[in-house]
């Protein structure tokens, strides 16, 4: 039977180095008319945001660090593909060195179902903020304002603070953006 679907590999490669190494791998498909077996390269990650003087600063988290996922059809992915692929420079090697193993459909679907729903949900924070902790009001009547975090809403994005106003606790209640943590 033949395997005309693609199935994922993983590549080991240096990692920090990922999304310039998936460039090069890219670069080498085109030039060498790889694209019908090798359908897809990706380095697995997410969106992630933290809160930077009150503003929202979205980066992108890679969830494999060291690793880049490569889609290639079984029955096709020659050894001179593995090979053209393993000797780019920062790539250490396929798992499974020149004979590639192909990922566990249900683990590969885990890894993109991942990479998929950081795409939908939008970003989840990167330092969430915690009951009890101290953070500082940056925006709004309470601007300047201490309090400690009494409850959490991810959801929603917002926070119920404490804050002592003439010596008594206040409960206010802020969206993520009009606070951060103190340092």
């Amino acid at each position: 039977m033949s395997d005309t679907k693609g199935r994922w590999y993983s590549l080991r490669v240096i990692s920090g180095k990922e999304r310039k190494i998936k460039e090069r791998i890219e670069l080498e498909i085109e030039r060498s008319k790889w694209s019908e077996v090798v359908t897809q390269v990706l380095v697995p990650s997410e969106k992630v945001y933290k809160i930077r003087n009150g503003k929202k600063v979205i980066l992108e988290r890679n969830i494999l660090p060291g690793y880049i996922l490569i889609e290639a059809i079984p029955d096709k992915f020659s050894p001179d593909m593995v090979s053209g692929i393993a000797n780019i420079p920062n790539v250490i090697h396929f798992l499974g060195k020149n004979n590639p193993i192909p990922m566990q459909e249900s683990e590969a679907n885990r890894m993109l179902g991942k990479v998929d729903e950081s795409q939908d949900i939008g970003e989840s924070m990167i330092e969430p903020f915690l009951v009890g902790e101290s953070v500082k009001i940056t925006d709004g009547p309470f601007n300047g304002f201490v309090g400690d975090v009494k409850e959490v809403n991810e959801e929603k994005k917002k926070l119920k603070v404490i804050v002592k106003i003439f010596g008594r606790g206040t409960e206010v209640e802020l969206n993520f953006m009009q606070v951060e943590k103190q340092s």
